[in-house]
């Protein structure tokens, strides 16, 4: 008897405003590879930490109206990574549906949890000890992952529980994201092609 293999969980998405361009190429089985162009290098670094520590192939273009500031690119890049994750997903027979991490970085740690419950959600509490890290405003982190929940549907908790170093909290916070992501959107081998849900959906 032979199985034919599982479908590829990719996605490429595009968003035109008046304000960016922005086009999310992803492979959610992937190996960590990633191309990223925001124009914000900080933000680059923390996608970055997104693909290599999630296992995505993840490729982002993106042009916003940075001579105002980082804003809008940041929450339309978290915009169009949550409809593409949304898209590459499909319809969750199979998938593990709650992720956590916890993530040190030297002084700081966070923790991260995720559901991908079809509902969007987001309690974030990170106290940044600098407002700005490089040229990326650290508020704008909230702006991504606001922007990644209420398009990929899913209920996210992010919490930083020490940290003294900008930086240092970011990156743990990415980082355990990108770990929580992983685990939650892995396929179950005990639950192959059912949804973990006494719905019957999510």
């Amino acid at each position: 008897m032979t199985t034919s293999p599982p479908a590829a969980r990719t996605a490429e998405v595009s968003r035109k405003t008046a304000e960016t361009q922005i086009t999310v190429k992803l492979n959610l089985d992937g190996t960590g590879a990633s191309k990223l162009s925001t124009g914000i290098g900080f933000f680059d670094h923390m996608l970055d930490q997104i693909a290599r520590h999630g296992l995505i192939d993840l490729d982002i273009q993106a042009a916003g109206d940075l001579h105002i500031d980082g804003h809008h690119t940041v929450e339309d890049v978290g915009i169009t990574f949550g409809q593409a994750v949304y898209k590459a997903v499909g319809d969750k027979k199979g998938i593990r549906r709650y992720g956590h991490a916890y993530v040190p970085l030297d002084e700081a740690l966070s923790r991260v949890v995720i559901d991908f419950s079809g509902r969007p959600g987001l309690v974030m509490n990170v106290p940044f000890k600098s407002g700005m890290i490089g040229t990326f405003d650290s508020q704008l982190a909230h702006e991504f992952f606001q922007g990644f929940v209420n398009h990929a549907f899913v209920t996210l908790h992010i919490d930083n529980l020490k940290g003294e170093n900008a930086h240092h909290q970011a990156e743990t916070v990415f980082k355990a994201f990108a770990r929580a992501l992983r685990f939650a959107l892995e396929i179950d081998p005990r639950a192959v092609g059912t949804i973990a849900s006494t719905k019957g959906s999510l």
